[in-house]
């Protein structure tokens, strides 16, 4: 039996401080990608032309953590080294692009609003899933923020790996990857159906079957158009603005999960259709039962009655 990696995403609910420890966490680590993306670029632009590799920069983290112990130097060693192995792939994929001649695209530097991700290689080195077992309550610990509670809305099977942390608007969220034994597949049921994915409708079958695109963005354009008016209004760079950047990334989250979800179901329900009309000869329990034959009215039995509009009771129309 084989073994698949399977991902859990649980809501993180943290109190007021442990926030403020997440968002300097997530703002660190963005300057440490930041940081070694100029060193790169300096590197090279220098005469000698000089490249800079991971491990280079993955050295020099001894003397970062002791020259700024307060800041860089109170988060996991794992987790900063995850970091530059995220810059390492990108130029990575840059450098394919040019060998094999697409059109390349060079790393860019990270916002610290739109740079939200922070990944621990693994449970225990710098941080620990369910870090209280003892209390009902899930918790996560990280590394110089502490203990964080989980909406923990399903059990994670098998045995945690990775655990990065995700940041999207006001909510943050933790995203386990497990390992676990691969499913046993389902018996064959000679079922084959043709699906084709479309823009004017959602979906048609090769039997006949067409699912109409429920066309969420459009039914969410009226409040993404005034979320939108209310963000030209604002003075860029002030509260306001950020609220209302805040209210238009609201809008486009709920539409991304409408669709995700939509899509969910119907696959879902497709494959269940097709296993239970597969099914209905073969199990005597999915037999259409005969329905029984209607008994005659006793003799004597009076008429239903209905309300009338005054309140009072009418029998029907013999």
């Amino acid at each position: 039996m084989g073994r698949v990696i399977r991902a859990y995403r649980f809501l993180m609910r943290p109190a007021v401080g442990r926030t403020r420890a997440l968002t300097k966490m997530l703002r660190d680590h963005c300057s440490l990608y930041n940081g070694a993306l100029q060193e790169r670029r300096d590197a090279y632009r220098h005469v000698s032309k000089t490249g800079i590799k991971y491990g280079m920069q993955s050295a020099q983290f001894k003397e970062i953590r002791s020259f700024d112990p307060q800041w860089q130097g109170r988060w996991s060693f794992s987790g900063r080294q995850a970091t530059l192995r995220r810059l390492d792939k990108a130029f990575a994929v840059f450098f394919r692009r040019v060998k094999s001649g697409r059109t390349p695209g060079y790393p860019r530097f990270r916002g610290v609003n739109w740079s939200g991700t922070v990944d621990f290689p693994r449970d225990g080195d710098g941080c620990r899933w369910d870090s209280t077992p003892h209390d009902p309550v899930t918790r996560v610990r990280f590394q110089g923020v502490g203990h964080v509670e989980v909406n923990r809305h399903r059990p994670a099977v098998g045995k945690v790996k990775t655990i990065p942390v995700k940041r999207e608007g006001r909510k943050r969220f933790v995203v386990l990857t497990a390992g676990q034994t691969a499913p046993e597949p389902l018996p064959a049921t000679g079922s084959v159906v043709g699906i084709d994915m479309g823009i004017a409708g959602f979906l048609a079958g090769s039997n006949g079957e067409f699912v109409p695109d429920p066309r969420h963005g459009r039914k969410a354009a009226a409040n993404l158009e005034a979320a939108q008016q209310a963000l030209s209004r604002c003075r860029r760079r002030s509260s306001r603005c950020r609220e209302a950047v805040q209210r238009v990334a609201a809008v486009h989250r709920k539409a991304c999960r409408q669709r995700l979800d939509h899509a969910h179901k119907t696959a879902l329900g497709l494959a269940r259709a097709r296993l239970h009309r597969a099914r209905r000869p073969q199990d005597p329990q999915h037999e259409q039962v005969p329905r029984a034959e209607a008994r005659p009215r006793p003799a004597g039995r009076l008429p239903a009655q209905r309300r009338g509009s005054q309140g009072r009771t009418q029998p029907f129309d013999s």
